[in-house]
């Protein structure tokens, strides 16, 4: 949206073209703004009370979030940058909610991003930026949202409800790149998103932190004991999996591990050493709380993204750095440890003598002849929880599908999968071939952060659902935007000192 400057000229002669903005500028606002103010705080407090009186505590609810909501919307709407942030922070706190109201919060979750979508189209109508749709990446996710959303009309499909529930965390969602992409203009904007990036992970890491050492909170507890099948599939191997204030152990361990290669990433930039230090510590400090969340599938993340960090950045430092990193993962690997957290480590290297792999494996080759069959899938919530719920007559309902891309295959068929997996690769290609294009040090270790975040996600994706929970979804999509912005400001910068030479 363009600049534009409001001069309010206090002359007579000004004034006195309407003698109602004399009286209201001059009298009103000046001379009795304190007694307006004042009678104005009495009259809502008359109202407030007489309110409360005669409709009960419900109308002073909402009328208290009347009063909260509405400047709230209008911030999201004006203010892309306010409503990013409150976006990604409700995000985190989902779950936690949960736990003291009964309330929809993906819905709020859905009202906030539509409010940020109708903010885009204001400010992309008003300054004709029409082109970011016209880029791979944008085009690519696009065609993703849209067979997500004819999906409704799959004949396969035993519940419309499910498609409801379902295409809310995922394809939706990805709408966010587009609020994203556009809102991202300065580095300064970019290291507040990574600051409160680092800043969420470090609370998380902390509730990890009193979870594993100090116990669950009596609300935590009282979740698990009414859920027993949650707390039968949480203990593991004589210990009880953390999840932190997130969903689940899965969200938590992908947090985790995005969160140390965030900071081993930035790191790589030209800061000062004492912010190295404090990187590297954090780097540290998430991967080892990862380990509480007792999820496998983040383990072997650490390894296969250092090998796609030593091909991005191939030079005798990474090559120093990459045989420390495998001989210390060895380490832990093969050496004898009484710790539960390393015991469960070490499983993940081992799959084939894991029971749970090898059923997993047996299930999914079931599913194979309804693959080849649907090649536009069961359709989207058919299987999993949702399909329990809705379909539970349903063949395939009750197939726990674990992998992100085998639900994907099963939802949306061989099709859908084409389309995922093209935009996957479509993102970490344009991604790394950007990234060597950039030549600011600072900008270039912002790409190298988001490609090995989203390289993260994709890792994980292959064993679990990786990207389907919040905030995993909406920081997925931000660390693609992300991509895209950090390289189309550095062009902007080299644009602007070329001409100067």
């Amino acid at each position: 949206m363009k600049n534009f400057t409001l001069n309010i000229d206090s002359s007579n002669d000004r004034l006195k073209k309407s003698f109602g903005k004399y009286l209201i500028a001059n009298l009103i606002f000046k001379k009795y703004s304190g007694w307006l103010i004042f009678v104005g705080f009495v009259i809502i407090s008359t109202l407030f009370a007489f309110g409360i009186s005669n409709f009960g505590i419900t109308f002073g609810i909402l009328s208290i979030l009347f009063l909260v909501g509405v400047p709230l919307i209008y911030f999201i709407i004006a203010k892309p940058k306010f409503g990013i942030l409150f976006y990604l922070t409700l995000a985190y706190f989902m779950a936690l909610v949960g736990y003291f109201v009964n309330f929809p919060i993906g819905t709020l979750m859905d009202a906030i991003l539509s409010l940020l979508v109708l903010g885009f189209f204001i400010q992309i109508k008003v300054n004709k930026e029409w082109f970011l749709f016209s880029k791979n990446i944008s085009i690519v996710i696009l065609v993703w949202v849209i067979y997500n959303l004819v999906q409704v009309f799959n004949p396969a499909a035993e519940s419309r409800l499910a498609w409801l529930y379902t295409i809310r965390t995922m394809a939706v969602v990805s709408i966010s790149y587009f609020v994203f992409n556009f809102s991202i203009r300065t580095k300064n904007f970019i290291k507040t998103l990574f600051k409160w990036w680092i800043i969420w992970s470090l609370i998380n890491a902390c509730y990890a932190l009193k979870q594993e050492y100090f116990g669950f909170f009596d609300f935590e507890q009282r979740v698990l004991d009414a859920n027993p099948n949650m707390a039968a599939r949480y203990f593991q191997g004589g210990h009880m999996r953390k999840f932190s204030m997130l969903t689940d152990p899965v969200t938590f361990a992908y947090n985790m591990v995005t969160a140390s290669f965030l900071c081993f990433a930035l790191m790589k930039g030209p800061i000062k050493i004492v912010k190295k230090i404090i990187l590297g510590f954090l780097s540290v400090l998430f991967l080892n709380v990862m380990l509480f969340s007792g999820t496998r599938a983040a383990y072997l993340i650490v390894p296969i993204i250092l090998i796609f960090y030593a091909f991005l950045t191939f030079n005798w430092k990474t090559l120093i750095f990459f045989g420390f990193a495998t001989f210390l993962i060895g380490f832990l690997i093969y050496t004898p440890s009484s710790n539960v957290n390393i015991i469960r480590f070490q499983s993940a290297f081992w799959p084939k003598h894991d029971a749970s792999y090898l059923l997993r494996e047996e299930n999914q080759a079931k599913m194979k002849p309804f693959i080849y069959s649907h090649p536009f899938g069961g359709g989207l919530g058919s299987i999993g929880e949702w399909g329990a719920r809705f379909s539970p007559n349903s063949n395939i309902a009750k197939f726990q599908p674990d992998s992100g891309y085998v639900r994907t295959t099963v939802e949306l068929g061989w099709i859908g999968l084409i389309i995922f997996s093209v935009m996957i690769l479509m993102i970490l290609i344009s991604g790394i071939k950007n990234h060597y294009k950039i030549r600011d040090p600072e900008l270039k270790s912002y790409s190298l952060a988001c490609l090995l975040i989203i390289a993260s996600w994709n890792v994980g994706n292959f064993a679990q659902q990786s990207i389907v929970q919040y905030p995993s979804n909406v920081l997925f999509f931000l660390s693609v935007a992300l991509m895209v912005a950090i390289y189309r400001i550095d062009q902007q910068q080299n644009l602007a000192v070329d001409e100067k030479c």
